[in-house]
Order: C-alpha cells, then sequence, then structure tokens
C-alpha cells in the first residue's frame, strides 16, 4: 500500500514538473515565434510616431522605474525586516500587526494601489501622471514582498553565526551588518527578483499614475509608458499585433538578464561573505 502510494505521488510529482515545463516552454516559444519576425531597427528609434511605433522610450521608462521603485522600497523593507526579526522582541504585538498588514497588503488587487496613487500622489500630493507617483505606488506595491523575503531569509541563519559573532564582542549592529545581512543576501535578493518582475509586468497601477503617453520620460513629474503599458497600448489598437508581440520579445529579454544580473551579485556576495 505504502509503495502504490509512494508510486503515485512520484507520478504526480513529474507529473506536475512537467506540466509547468510545458506550458513555459509552449509560452516562450510562441512569443518568440510571433516577435522575433517584427523586431526591426525602426522598433528603437530615439522617439515614438505612428509610423515606427519605437519601443525605445518605454525601454527607458521600465529601467527608470525599476530603479526609483527598488531605491524607494528595498532600503524600507529589508530594514523594516531587521528590526522585526533582531531587534523587537518575541510576542510583541506590533510585530504581529505589521506582519498580518504585509500579508494583507500582498493580497490586495493591483487595481487598487493605482487608485490609491492617483487619489494620494497623483490629485492630492499634485504630482500629477508622473514616474515619481508611479514608482512610489509601485514601492507600495513591492515593500510587503521584499520585507517579507527578507524576514524569512534572516530567520534561515542559524543562531550559531550571531553567537560566534557576540563571542567576538561585535556589538549588535556590527554582527546584523556584517555577519546576518551577507548570509541572508540570496533570499534577499530572490525577493528583489520577485519584485521586479511584478514591477516590469505591471499595467493596471501605472495606467492611474504614470500616464500612457509613448515620449520620452524627462524627468521624475514627466508622464510615460512602461513596456508592459506600451504593449497593451499596441495591443489594444489592433493595429500593430506584431509590434506587441517583439515588444514582449524585448520584455522578456530585459527579466531575463535582470535575472542573471541578480544571480550574478548574489554568487558575488555570498563568496564574499564566505571569505
Amino acid at each position: 500500500m505504502r509503495k502504490t502510494k509512494d508510486l503515485i505521488l512520484r507520478v504526480l510529482t513529474w507529473f506536475s514538473a512537467g506540466l509547468t515545463l510545458f506550458v513555459l516552454i509552449f509560452l516562450i516559444g510562441h512569443i518568440l515565434i510571433k516577435g522575433i519576425p517584427y523586431l526591426r531597427p525602426s522598433l528603437f528609434a530615439l522617439h515614438y510616431n505612428s509610423e515606427n511605433v519605437s519601443l525605445f522610450p518605454a525601454l527607458v521608462t521600465t529601467v527608470m522605474t525599476v530603479a526609483l521603485s527598488l531605491t524607494i522600497a528595498v532600503p524600507l523593507g529589508v530594514f523594516a525586516a531587521i528590526y522585526l526579526v533582531e531587534y523587537a522582541r518575541r510576542g510583541n504585538r506590533l510585530v504581529k500587526l505589521v506582519r498580518v498588514t504585509a500579508e494583507t497588503l500582498s493580497g490586495i488587487p493591483s487595481i487598487i494601489y493605482g487608485l490609491f496613487g492617483s487619489l494620494f500622489f497623483v490629485i492630492w500630493l499634485g504630482w500629477g501622471l508622473s514616474l515619481l507617483a508611479g514608482s512610489c505606488t509601485l514601492a507600495i506595491m513591492i515593500l510587503p514582498l521584499v520585507m517579507r523575503a527578507t524576514e524569512e531569509s534572516l530567520k534561515a541563519v542559524p543562531d550559531s553565526y550571531r553567537e560566534g559573532a557576540f563571542g567576538l564582542g561585535a556589538g549588535k549592529l556590527r554582527t546584523v551588518l556584517r555577519i546576518v545581512l551577507p548570509a541572508a543576501a540570496p533570499g534577499i535578493l530572490a525577493g528583489v527578483i520577485l519584485a521586479i518582475g511584478r514591477i516590469v509586468g505591471e499595467t493596471a497601477a501605472l495606467i492611474f499614475t504614470l500616464g500612457n503617453t509613448a515620449i520620452m520620460t524627462k524627468g521624475l513629474f514627466s508622464s510615460g509608458r512602461t513596456l508592459s503599458l506600451h504593449m497593451y497600448a499596441l495591443s489594444g489598437e489592433g493595429l500593430y499585433t506584431g509590434q506587441a508581440y517583439a515588444t514582449s520579445v524585448v520584455l522578456l529579454v530585459v527579466v531575463i538578464g535582470i535575472n542573471a544580473l541578480s544571480g550574478y551579485i548574489t554568487k558575488k556576495v555570498v563568496n564574499k561573505s564566505n571569505a
């Protein structure tokens, strides 16, 4: 009976893994087949018009949005997690409240974040449809993700690391910054990678905060569109379906490149901490 159950579980596991791999390969292959024929130099023109439907302004805006959102969210999320794990007393009501709030924020639909960003950043603060308003909205969206990933990574660090540092005379802050945080870096960067994926794929929240203009973003208070918004706009018009697929190819390459860079940074951090 036990062997039968083990066999069934093994078959289900292999089937699930194979199905996931098949879906991934199918999606990537479909995007590449549909999009590569439309990858032309005109798509990377400096300025957008109705003839070249250039994605270059959207690419620049995407990079700027990712950088600004991470600059806001990552320090806040990491230091909040450090406080919850390393400094707050166990059983503290504030800690429970923060964790419940983070879990609640993780489940809120992105359109709600967009409405909040529109009311608070765009209208109340008077920033208008701008890069800053969109980035701040995205930073709020990914903050719970970064914080929870950092918190779990810090908890996974063995207490012997802390005890060894204390035994050598290191203070609390030095132990956290020089011993615990580097050891937890791979998990933290994994959370950052997931956050980047959510940023580059977001459309609903940015329509209400960043806008959807195809021009090059000129500053923090200038409107624009990301690659996902550019792809949404092209596919919605129905006239540039091929160019929309080409944009998805570029977006796929950007995400893979960011993930590869994050993995490289993770290895460097781990090797440096082990040394």
